[in-house]
């Protein structure tokens, strides 16, 4: 109840700011759609994969399963990300499809935890995307390239639109930021060519995003990979978790749902730490975070890909820790209506 009190005042505060970064977002699409401002055309196809909430969509996720779809239909991919919370600027080759990678200080977490999972496509990091897609074809002539939380970078033109929307969204997702978390109004989905839910296996669909629409979205589910991985990177079976009293690490934009899908292995969650998304972990947080999985006499510490990426260099503590995968799977007419639009 206080900490509701306490609230208000900010959120009074931040309203005429919502206020004010609305009409940014009406004017610059507008000055967008009648031409003023010009997309830049490359010289290859652009998918673009985006959502217009922050964090939490599962978007790296999708990422990963089209690039490996493309791939598996024969044709040369190549993903192009911002590269969030980098300490480096300009153009960085996150990989270069061969095993070489950055670093997660040089390119961010997420886009090396892509070039772990999909380590046979190139991938750039750039904040300027026409500059990085330029990269990208002078040196690796793509087929494709798959722009990664690219709906609302409309400097570079795009060959298809996907946007997320996570589907256990709660309703004050559906407010702009600062207020909220919406990067857009609702009314720009209809920029989108194709709208996925995501996570819809974790819950009932509770996000405003789907309320008083015509815009036709499919489902699809998060689901845990095969194998979990631990900090040497050995392979693990995922039912090796099930029945063990587990200890859940997280700093990632919904980390309710990868709780969900822990519990759905046959774990059970006794202790919980929750980092804010892309946190960048200390070694004094890992011999804390070890501590209190002791005194909870938790059997191991489950963490994310994205996590393990920034936490493997430390070697503390007694309690291993894994990483279960999570992967982003189309349901049935929406996998159907991507391949008919991809024309795979």
């Amino acid at each position: 109840m206080l900490r509701a009190i306490l609230h208000r005042p900010l959120k009074i505060f931040l309203f005429p700011l919502a206020l004010f970064y609305r009409a940014m977002i009406f004017w610059r699409n507008w000055f967008y759609n009648i031409g003023f401002f010009v997309s830049q055309k490359l010289s290859c196809k652009i998918i673009s994969i985006g959502n217009i909430s922050v964090g939490g969509t599962g978007k790296t996720p999708a990422v990963i399963f089209l690039a490996r779809l493309l791939e598996s239909r024969g044709k040369r991919t190549a993903v192009l990300t911002r590269g969030y919370a980098r300490k480096s600027k300009g153009t960085v080759l996150v990989s270069d499809g061969k095993g070489n990678f950055a670093s997660v200080s040089d390119a961010g977490d997420e886009p090396v935890f892509m070039a772990n999972k999909i380590n046979q496509i190139p991938i750039v990091a750039d904040e300027n995307r026409v500059r990085g897609g330029t990269y990208l074809i002078e040196n690796f002539n793509p087929d494709i390239i798959i722009l990664d939380d690219g709906f609302q970078h409309r400097a570079i033109e795009r060959d298809l639109d996907i946007v997320l929307i996570n589907s256990q969204s709660k309703n004050s997702d559906s407010n702009l930021l600062p207020y909220g978390l919406l990067r857009e109004p609702k009314s720009q989905l209809k920029r989108a060519d194709i709208i996925f839910l995501t996570k819809t296996n974790l819950g009932e669909t509770v996000s405003p995003l789907t309320h008083n629409t015509d815009l036709e979205m499919f489902k699809s589910i998060m689901v845990p990979e095969k194998t979990i991985s631990d900090t040497a990177g050995n392979d693990n079976p995922l039912e090796s978790l099930s029945g063990k009293n587990v200890f859940a690490l997280s700093g990632i934009g919904d980390p309710g749902s990868f709780h969900s899908v822990i519990a759905n292995t046959g774990a059970k969650i006794v202790g919980e730490e929750i980092k804010p998304d892309h946190y960048q972990y200390l070694e004094d947080d890992l011999i804390i975070i070890q501590q209190q999985a002791s005194a909870l006499s938790a059997e191991c510490i489950v963490t994310t890909e994205k996590d393990l990426v920034k936490i493997k260099k430390f070697e503390v503590g007694e309690i291993p820790i894994f990483a279960v995968g999570i992967a982003f799977q189309p349901q049935g007419t929406g996998l159907k209506k991507l391949l008919q639009i991809l024309e795979l």
